[in-house]
């Protein structure tokens, strides 16, 4: 038997780069031997963790049993293979890890372009970006079909880069709620599509709901990230409390009205 006790790693529960790491654990069967330990966004960082980080204030952050620090979660996550290859979740031959690797690598942009497009506010550029975000899914559509044409996932199972991208896949549900965006029914993107689809109804990536997704980013859909205080508000939609589940949906028209925190249940 494994013994973690001491392994601890601080985290932000609805944050998509912790989530890789619990979907990790998931699929290695150790979830609930790691101490996962909720910092609260909304606050400034206490000062006992930015001690521990060297001041540096993103997360997740992985503490060793010796009290090493290693941060940013593709290297936390290299480091859990590592140490913990009972039951391997990265490819093992070459070629393959390769492969896996060329994907992963893809996804930084990914990532980011859909953020972008979750916090603009102008909506003259809605067009724009939607037609941007198309072209990422179209690009991973490509790689898909040269790489795993028969699906669902990259290699035989969910593995590295479901692990990486499907966090994100669940976080872009906020762009259907507040950006009304879809995956046109088109070929060039029905292989990504059943990708995605295949990643998100997963067991061991059930960490999140799409209510939740929604409600705790509605500041960020008005251009406000990390636990930022929008004008006239009091509470960030990030805030641990209330729990998201009592509170109501928030308005899905982000260009043209900024929800109160009554509005939003805070």
């Amino acid at each position: 038997m494994i013994i973690m006790s001491k392994l601890t790693i601080y985290h932000i529960p609805v944050c998509p780069f912790c989530q890789r790491l619990e979907i990790l654990l998931s699929l290695k069967g150790l979830r609930n031997d790691v101490n996962f330990q909720v910092i609260d966004i909304t606050q400034p960082r206490p000062a006992w963790l930015l001690e521990k980080t060297r001041g540096t204030t993103a997360l997740p952050v992985l503490e060793t049993a010796d009290g090493h620090i290693i941060k940013e979660s593709l290297v936390i996550m290299e480091y859990l293979e590592a140490r913990f290859p009972e039951r391997p979740v990265a490819q093992r031959d070459p070629y393959r890890r390769a492969v896996e690797s060329m994907l992963t690598r893809m996804e930084g942009e990914f990532c980011m372009y859909g953020y972008q497009y979750l916090m603009n506010q102008d909506s003259g550029k809605r067009n724009a970006l939607k037609e941007g975000m198309l072209a990422h899914h179209a690009r991973l559509n490509d790689f898909l079909l040269e790489h795993a044409p028969s699906g669902p996932f990259l290699f035989e199972a969910f593995g590295w880069a479901e692990a990486v991208y499907t966090p994100f896949f669940m976080r872009f549900w906020f762009l259907e709620y507040y950006e009304d965006f879809q995956l046109p029914d088109e070929a060039k993107y029905a292989r990504v599509r059943e990708w995605r689809d295949a990643c998100i109804a997963h067991p061991a990536a059930q960490q999140v709901t799409k209510e939740e997704v929604i409600k705790l980013y509605y500041d960020y859909a008005k251009g406000a990230g990390n636990g930022a205080l929008l004008p006239g508000r009091r509470r960030s939609s990030l805030a641990l409390e209330p729990d998201w589940r009592t509170r109501p949906w928030p308005p899905k028209n982000k260009y043209e009205h900024s929800a109160t925190d009554e509005e939003l249940g805070l």
